[in-house]
């Protein structure tokens, strides 16, 4: 089992800047790859930004050249810098890992925290 608990989240001005944390906990030896969603009130969860198995980063191109995701093994943690915040970043900001155990892929999902960027 992985653990993933999400902070950083809050009220910010367009223009300004947040950075969100995604503290891993459990198993934490098998995850492959996390990354971080968003879902906006209304619309589908969407990828934002991901540190992927090979080392790889991706990112939506709607993020791309303001948002930075990095990971800090030593702490089970990945980060989401976010610069340029626009009305249109408001959403549940969610972190995910892919865990690969015994042969078996699984999926963990955190509980989301809250960016709300006023015009």
């Amino acid at each position: 089992q992985v653990q993933l608990v999400e902070s950083g989240g809050g009220l910010v001005q367009a223009g300004g800047s947040l950075r969100l944390s995604c503290a891993a906990s459990g198993s934490t030896f098998s995850i492959s790859a996390i990354g971080w969603y968003r879902q906006a009130p209304g619309k589908q969860r969407e990828l934002v930004a991901s540190n992927n198995s090979d080392g790889s980063t991706s990112y939506a191109d709607s993020v791309k050249g303001r948002f930075t995701i990095s990971r800090d093994n030593a702490k089970n943690t990945v980060y989401l810098q976010m610069n340029s915040l626009k009305p249109e970043d408001t959403a549940v900001y969610y972190c995910k890992a892919i865990a690969k155990r015994v042969g078996s892929t699984y999926q963990y999902w955190g509980r989301g925290t809250q960016v709300t960027v006023s015009s």
